[in-house]
């Protein structure tokens, strides 16, 4: 019984500080302190949050011109407000617009440095578990919704399949995508920790790409990708 009540009321929280979120209300740092230490659970995971390419390194172009680094790191950004409020330790690879190599003298030599410091960084962050936030393309512009890559390390499989049937649950009905392991993906292959990889739409699709340009779909995204975590984590 004791346990069912902190389950209820873990759920119940979650609830109130999730709409919080979404319907954009403002909370002060003081407030954010004591929502934190309102959560009837322990935290034992630091939440490595990516928000991939940044930079020199733009990624993938969308169909009106602008870089997916862009629509990463606004969604990124959202995702570590709404864990702090749900109470986790976060760690941010990069919150402007930059890229975090430390070698290299061409593009690519600095790619492959920005890769590898990623990759230090889950490693070097304890207890870590990686999200990281990418945007899709396709030179066909029909395609669209979000799919979940995951690291071969223990865990990420179970995180991937709960955070894809989520997505599509709430924001993309319909779709067929299923999670995938991310192999030929460096940040998922070279980490020790548990880790994902989240293509959050298609870039090259001009629905999706005008809905990830708004903050009210990013704060959905965030909603659910960070509820989805929450209750990974609680289970395991």
């Amino acid at each position: 019984m004791r346990e069912r009540r902190k389950v209820e009321s873990t759920v119940l929280f979650y609830i109130m500080v999730v709409s919080l979120f979404l319907f954009g209300t403002f909370l002060g740092n003081k407030t954010v302190e004591t929502i934190a230490e309102m959560v009837p659970m322990e935290r034992l995971h630091r939440i490595v949050i990516d928000p991939g390419h940044g930079g020199e390194d733009g990624g993938a172009i969308s169909c009106t011109g602008k870089n997916e680094s862009n629509f990463n790191l606004q969604i990124a950004l959202r995702m570590n407000d709404l864990l702090h409020l749900l109470g986790y330790d976060t760690v941010m690879i990069r919150t402007t617009d930059s890229s975090v190599y430390t070698t290299g003298q061409t593009i690519s030599q600095k790619k492959v440095s920005d890769l590898k410091q990623r990759v230090r960084i889950v490693d070097r962050t304890p207890s870590a578990l990686l999200l990281s936030i990418h945007q899709n393309t396709f030179p066909e512009g029909q395609y669209s919704g979000a799919q979940v890559f995951y690291a071969k390390t223990d865990g990420s499989e179970e995180l991937a399949k709960l955070l894809q049937d989520s997505l599509v649950s709430t924001l993309n009905p319909g779709s067929n995508r299923k999670a995938k392991q991310g192999s030929g993906i460096y940040l998922l292959d070279k980490i020790n920790a548990p880790g994902v990889l989240v293509e959050c739409g298609f870039l090259s699709n001009h629905q999706e790409e005008a809905k990830l340009q708004t903050p009210e779909y990013q704060k959905k995204l965030c909603c659910v990708i960070s509820t989805s975590l929450a209750r990974f984590l609680a289970s395991s």
